[in-house]
């Protein structure tokens, strides 16, 4: 997110980078997907080390279409579960990619993008820096409340960690 941080949010890390802190199983599955299916371990099953989280992908017959969406999975997870401090300095700036994604104080970005974990991520870096008031983390980030509601509703997870962490706080929900 920014250069403050000490360590990069692992869901912002470049996959191959994040493949090294994981463990990678190679399974099968039951299910539609014909005799390939039942005879090679297309199912891929990532166990990331330092958090126990893990994601799998067994849709597709390729072992490496569904490796690319256990990692994509992997990390909108991390992105949901994991948070980075925003850094020592209440100026910390909002990071390249979310410049270049959010002009004009508008958001461009489509929850199934490479980049839509990374995104997800420092917005609810922010949210929680901002004590989770959507106003003031939006404009730290430069962006509408609105446009930031919107990001995080398109991750479910994401949604309801932060309407629980408004609940606790005897805050309302947000919809």
């Amino acid at each position: 997110m920014s250069d403050d941080r000490a360590h990069p949010h692992p869901a912002c890390l470049d996959p191959e980078r994040l493949l090294t802190d994981c463990q990678l199983t190679f399974t099968r599955r039951s299910g539609p997907g014909g005799q390939n299916r039942n005879k090679v371990e297309t199912a891929v099953v990532l166990r990331h080390r330092p958090t126990g989280l893990e994601a799998e992908a067994n849709e597709r017959r390729s072992q490496g279409e569904n490796r690319r969406e256990a990692i994509h999975r992997l990390r909108v997870r991390l992105a949901v579960e994991v948070r980075t401090p925003l850094g020592q300095s209440q100026h910390v700036s909002p990071s390249p990619l979310w410049k270049s994604r959010c002009q004009g104080g508008r958001l461009q970005i489509n929850p199934s993008h490479e980049d839509f974990p990374s995104l997800l991520a420092e917005a609810l870096d922010a949210i929680a820096a901002a004590e989770f008031d959507p106003r003031p983390a939006a404009q730290h980030l430069g962006c509408s409340a609105t446009q930031l509601v919107k990001l995080i509703q398109h991750e479910p997870r994401g949604m309801v960690w932060w309407n629980a962490q408004r609940l606790e706080r005897g805050l309302h929900r947000l919809h």
